[in-house]
């Protein structure tokens, strides 16, 4: 059967609104390569978009399935539980930031996970409104369309969205916003919309995703829990996309020396099962009634039983460690050939959560067409690769944190080649 075959059946069969990148369609994959249905191989730098940092078909995360399969593949936990949920939820509450008494529950998706923090911070301080940033992605649900801060293509044609939501600009030295800018602009919203008395929470990526992998400052994580603390605003740290390894540390709030009231996570969490989870302070997570959380699919104890799996590969394997050295390796490269080019405007990252940003060649603009070109490029030259930015002109880098060595310098090999030609061209 051939890509175009399928493709024009794709194509017949569903509609137009889910956005394909590539024409080409999966046959197998194996840690950090895939092949397609014609046999071609090409290195993964997309993880299905952050969601394999333990890599395609871990062998741990493959047996775990296997073994829960001849168990039970689903009771809806709320109907009858079992243990293997209740002790992910006590490795989970042991490893997250924070030095308090910790819960966690178990969804099905990211956008799930967001939704149910902000209906936990509304139970618990019984207030309504949540201020995000620009540039944000929060999800795809009403709700989650409401809290992201990028219009084109999530929002556009959905609205209107749920009220009491506030968005402030996040920082970024490269564009010109100042942490302060984004605390005046909070304080702006306190005196002419919305009185902090009003706020259920604040919530972040520490490093954003489809906004463009932009760090938030230290000072800004510092001054948010010093504004929170001081209003009893909860504070969510949305680390769908940053956790399990991905930026050096576990979670992306370890680098900031400050925690997070709330915790969402997702992605790499089971190793590609759908799963996800909040996890937060015990007396927060406890604010709603019995029934209000929950999900027919939540927790599946299949993606579950994967989920052990990842955690125990990332010790097991080094792989918070192999995050920071691979970043490393890559922001290395990605900055000689910066140095040669004004066209890369900047390098930016923590750990393997890196991106470069393109600009047109007086450095005045974004270049979404450059970034694309690339992505094509090396695309053609059997390495996938994902652009994001509210620009459209960042590339970002999510590789398996498994990728062996050889096959991450043919990769870098492939990049290079791909952003000297596109940059000449």
């Amino acid at each position: 059967m051939s890509n175009a075959e399928i493709e024009r059946r794709r194509a017949a069969a569903t509609p137009r609104g889910v956005g394909v990148m590539c024409d080409f369609h999966a046959q197998r994959a194996s840690n950090a390569e895939l092949w397609d249905v014609e046999g071609r191989r090409f290195i993964d730098f997309a993880s299905g978009i952050a969601v394999l940092n333990t890599g395609h078909r871990h062998p741990r995360v493959v047996a775990a399935i296997r073994a829960q399969l001849d168990l039970f593949t689903h009771t809806a936990y709320q109907v009858v539980p079992y243990e293997s949920y209740v002790h992910l939820a006590e490795r989970i509450n042991a490893i997250a930031p924070g030095g308090f008494a910790k819960k966690t529950a178990f969804f099905s998706t990211g956008a799930e996970a967001v939704e149910n923090a902000v209906k936990i911070a509304r139970a618990h301080t019984g207030r309504s409104g949540v201020i995000a940033f620009g540039g944000a992605f929060h999800g795809r649900t009403l709700l989650g369309m409401g809290l992201t801060g990028k219009v084109a293509p999530y929002k556009t044609g959905f609205g209107p969205f749920p009220a009491d939501i506030f968005h402030v600009p996040f920082p970024s030295a490269l564009h010109g916003v100042t942490v302060q800018d984004s605390l005046d602009a909070i304080e702006r919203l306190f005196r002419c919309d919305i009185e902090p008395a009003r706020v259920a929470a604040v919530i972040l990526e520490p490093v954003q995703g489809e906004g463009g992998f932009q760090v938030a400052p230290a000072a800004l994580m510092t001054a948010l829990r010093a504004l929170c603390d001081r209003h009893g605003i909860l504070l969510i740290a949305d680390e769908v996309q940053t956790g399990f390894g991905r930026t050096g540390r576990m979670f992306a709030m370890e680098h900031y020396g400050v925690a997070a009231d709330l915790t969402t996570m997702a992605k790499s969490l089971a190793g590609g099962m759908p799963l996800s989870a909040v996890c937060g302070r015990a007396e927060v997570m406890d604010a709603p009634a019995p029934g209000g959380l929950g999900g027919t699919y939540a927790g599946n104890p299949l993606a579950v039983a994967a989920a052990h799996a990842v955690l125990d590969a990332i010790a097991e394997e080094g792989l918070v460690d192999r995050a920071a050295l691979l970043g490393r390796r890559l922001t290395d490269t990605l900055l000689a050939l910066r140095a040669t080019s004004r066209r890369i405007a900047e390098v930016r990252g923590l750990g393997s959560m890196v991106a470069a940003e393109f600009c047109h060649a007086d450095g005045s603009a974004p270049d979404p067409d450059l970034a694309r070109r690339v992505q094509r490029a090396a695309l053609a030259r059997g390495l996938l690769l994902l652009t994001c930015g509210v620009h459209g002109n960042v590339i970002r880098f999510l590789y398996p944190l498994t990728i062996g060595d050889d096959l991450m310098d043919e990769a870098l090999d492939i990049l290079s080649a791909a952003i000297r030609e596109q940059i000449a061209a």
